[in-house]
């Protein structure tokens, strides 16, 4: 039973890194653009659900699409201040723009709200529910599924529609979109909106579980990077399945060797796959 404990843990909490690391490959894919701010986004919608609550008393039902909103928002700003113009030079210059933001957004947050570490009440959904012997917390439980669906939706959205199509378009050939009519600009940056949206929920979504301070966006970036380059840069599925591998290998990694060497296994595993698959689960050679 211990086993199925972990294991359900595990596929819970890598639901919700996979949900944050899809926006991350969304960006990668349309326009080869690392984004190093992607921690700090989740990291302001930390803050967001927060004081939401705090402040405003409002409950995680509108928490959470409120911070997806204003972290759409911000992608779209990001976009059109930074990146379309960056986006001309060469790589050097979009990694440094971003990690630039990065710094900003976390040093201002510093600056805002204090390095002390904040959290939500742990009981604001709900207690621990009983499932045949497996015990669930129930911020958990929302967070892992919520997590799943919205991420499946953006993987149906990108291959299902027109919208996806055309966004699919631009990141396959940005001036044959233009010919058959496909203006790249907002193509783009609602590539830049919907990774930053997926970030605002899964941000908010932790929140309910994870203590929230302007570093933390640190852990997180570095989650992402990884269940990207496992997934493949630029596939949803293959940031689901990686970031679900993630939760649970960190789950029995914490229980067999102690949590402190979770992180450690991960990145020794990644390396070793990394060797025999550099482009990662579902990328291409």
């Amino acid at each position: 039973m211990i086993l199925l404990q972990l294991a359900a843990d595990g596929l819970l909490l890598g639901a919700v890194y996979a949900l944050f690391s899809s926006g991350l490959t969304l960006i990668w894919g349309m326009m080869n653009v690392v984004n190093f701010a992607h921690g700090d986004f989740v990291m302001l919608a930390m803050y967001i659900a927060f004081f939401s609550f705090t402040l405003l008393k409002l409950e995680p039902i509108v928490f959470v699409p409120l911070a997806a909103v204003l972290l759409f928002a911000l992608g779209g700003l990001v976009y059109y201040a930074l990146v379309r113009h960056v986006m001309r030079g060469p790589m050097l210059a979009q990694i440094l723009s971003t990690f630039g933001l990065a710094l900003f957004l976390r040093y201002t947050a510093l600056w805002a709200f204090s390095a002390n570490f904040v959290s939500l009440p742990s009981g604001l959904v709900g207690g621990v529910y009983d499932l045949g012997g497996l015990r669930l917390a129930a911020s958990h439980l929302i967070a892992g599924f919520s997590a799943l669906l919205l991420t499946l939706g953006l993987h149906l959205l990108l291959t299902r529609t027109d919208l996806g199509s055309r966004m699919l378009a631009v990141s396959e050939d940005r001036v044959a979109a233009e010919l058959v009519g496909v203006r790249p600009d907002p193509m783009q940056a609602l590539a830049w909106g919907l990774g930053a949206a997926a970030t605002g929920v899964a941000g908010a979504l932790i929140a309910l579980f994870f203590y929230v301070s302007p570093e933390v966006g640190n852990s997180f970036l570095l989650l992402a990077f990884v269940t990207v380059c496992l997934g493949g840069f630029g596939s949803v599925p293959g940031a689901l399945l990686a970031g679900v591998a993630i939760g649970v290998i960190e789950s029995f990694s914490a229980y067999w060797l102690g949590p402190a060497t979770k992180d450690a296994v991960v990145l020794a595993l990644f390396i070793l796959l990394l060797w025999v698959r550099p482009q990662g689960l579902f990328g291409r050679a």
